[in-house]
């Protein structure tokens, strides 16, 4: 039974983001698609770009069917079902449901410890993978081992290393002994806000990977001549690095940076398994709250708290991409 919630917890809020990346990407390539075929060239009215995209749609079709199936259509259907009593006559009742919600203490204490723990881990996660990608970077490195050991966390699955994190943080697993030898205390790691500490480290151990891969393979794609030339001005790594390496892969850094929110935003699975359906109310996060509604039978509650969430996911990433956007309008006028 612990094991199902646990799958139906972490399904629901991700699923709701993925449907709004989907929406987006599918009307996109549809705009692209509808303003390419009205463009006529002198081969019988019909550009390349619309052979190329036509093509493109027929191998994107099974998957963007399978999108509209199982995430944009139960997607709009939540919204609808967000606003009935959640009974079989289905009675509209407006946004009671989304006031009753946001009023609830629970709610709001779930609410802020997922924005405290994303904003804790997404840029730990950004600035860490960036470093350890300039450092797998040089020529020296052995690109593909480095890659290889940096990569397994996040194949492995968070259940199957939870024995080996327990047992590193007990009371009296070899962390805490080695703050004895230093002449600290023992701590009860998983109680209170001592929980941080676990969480945030199993969350950067396994997602951090990724990122340095993205940040590499970013980096690596600049020309070596960019380096050479600076090099001979007789610029540092640092000035390399400030110049050359982080304007370039600018737009990296933001998708990077939006990959790691979003998966801390939908941090569950390292507090559930450590902590339980009812951590400590310091790491109660919203999909704890959306869990324990749906456990109920609450579901017109639990959809509203989904929503609520993407609705303010969805206002910050605008914001970001905003922000990207002028950076990079920047960084090209002064080039």
């Amino acid at each position: 039974m612990k094991e199902a919630n646990h799958e139906k917890a972490s399904t629901f809020c991700p699923s709701a983001c993925t449907s709004i990346a989907a929406m987006f990407f599918f009307l996109r390539l549809t705009r692209d698609f509808c303003l390419c075929s009205t463009r006529n060239t002198k081969h019988g009215g019909r550009c390349a770009m619309f052979r190329c995209k036509k093509s493109l749609f027929v191998f994107l079709l099974p998957g963007l069917l399978g999108v509209m199936i199982f995430y944009i259509i139960p997607f709009i259907g939540g919204i609808g079902y967000s606003l009935t009593d959640g009974r079989a006559a289905l009675k509209i009742i407006g946004f009671a449901n989304y006031t009753n919600v946001w009023n609830n203490p629970i709610f709001q204490l779930a609410f802020k410890n997922t924005i405290l723990l994303s904003f804790l881990c997404a840029p730990i996660v950004w600035i860490l993978s960036y470093l350890l990608a300039l450092l797998i970077s040089q020529e020296h490195a052995d690109h593909l081992a480095l890659h290889n050991a940096i990569f397994l966390p996040y194949v492995v699955p968070t259940s199957s290393i939870l024995l080996i994190w327990l047992l590193l943080f007990d009371f009296s697993g070899p962390i805490n002994h080695f703050l004895t030898l230093v002449g600290g205390e023992r701590i009860f790691f998983f109680s209170g806000s001592a929980m941080y500490f676990p969480i945030v480290l199993l969350f950067i151990w396994k997602n951090v990977g990724l990122a340095t891969i993205i940040f590499s393979c970013a980096i690596r794609a600049i020309p070596d001549s960019l380096f050479e030339y600076a090099t001979l001005e007789g610029a540092n790594m640092f000035d390399k690095n400030i110049h050359i390496t982080f304007p370039h892969i600018l737009p990296t850094c933001f998708l990077v940076l939006t990959l790691a929110w979003i998966n801390a935003l939908k941090i569950f699975k390292e507090v559930f398994l450590l902590g339980g359906a009812y951590p400590d109310p310091a790491v109660y996060t919203l999909q704890h709250y959306m869990n324990n509604m749906y456990n109920k039978l609450n579901y017109p509650y639990a959809s509203a708290a989904a929503y609520s969430l993407t609705v303010a996911v969805f206002a910050f990433f605008s914001i970001l991409f905003l922000i990207q956007k002028m950076c990079v309008r920047k960084m090209e006028g002064e080039a």
